[in-house]
């Protein structure tokens, strides 16, 4: 237990260093003189990017092309179970002792593959959610690379801030970008 505890320490504090080692280098770089005169800092609320780039909106429509039907299916043999169990439990009683054998020994096996294919489903859905998501993340670092690159920014920050004034948020030029690259594919 005590070890747990350790490990659970160790990852809070690991959260605190990577959200406040940002902040502070932004901190430290606005106040030194150097920086005041010659350093140019952006801020990109990562969230927002994520949600609303179109590229997001692309890859959540393919994710429902590709899985829609799929769990459209799911559903709908959910409500076929559902309905099996109503009638075994409504006309159970008035049918005979092997034809009520007969439907709960189909509906448990039913109800067996139902909840792999749900399983499956969960899996693969995940699985290629999390290739969209990864593939959307990078697309969005080259965009904020390429911005600050053309736009002559020495740090961007993103996770962490608590505060950033309309004068050094670029996440709007960023959505543009993106817009852009979308709409040139």
């Amino acid at each position: 237990m005590p070890n747990g505890i350790a490990n659970l320490a160790g990852m809070k504090m690991n959260r605190v260093v990577r959200v406040v080692t940002p902040v502070l280098l932004a901190v430290t770089l606005v106040w030194s003189g150097i920086a005041a005169a010659d350093t140019r800092i952006g801020f990109v609320n990562a969230g927002r990017v994520t949600s609303e780039a179109p590229q997001a909106e692309a890859a959540r429509a393919s994710l429902e092309d590709e899985f829609g039907p799929r769990d459209r299916a799911i559903s709908e043999e959910q409500e076929a179970l559902r309905e099996m169990e109503n009638r075994l439990n409504r006309d159970g009683a008035v049918m005979s002792e092997s034809e009520q054998q007969r439907l709960q020994r189909d509906l448990v096996a039913r109800q067996r593959e139902l909840r792999r294919a749900e399983e499956e489903f969960r899996e693969d859905f995940n699985m290629r959610r999390n290739e969209e998501l990864g593939r959307l993340q990078r697309r969005i670092v080259e965009t904020i690379d390429d911005l600050a690159e053309s736009e002559g920014f020495d740090l961007i920050v993103s996770e962490g801030v608590i505060f950033a004034s309309d004068r050094v948020d670029i996440t709007d030029r960023v959505l543009e970008r993106l817009q852009q690259d979308f709409d040139n594919q």
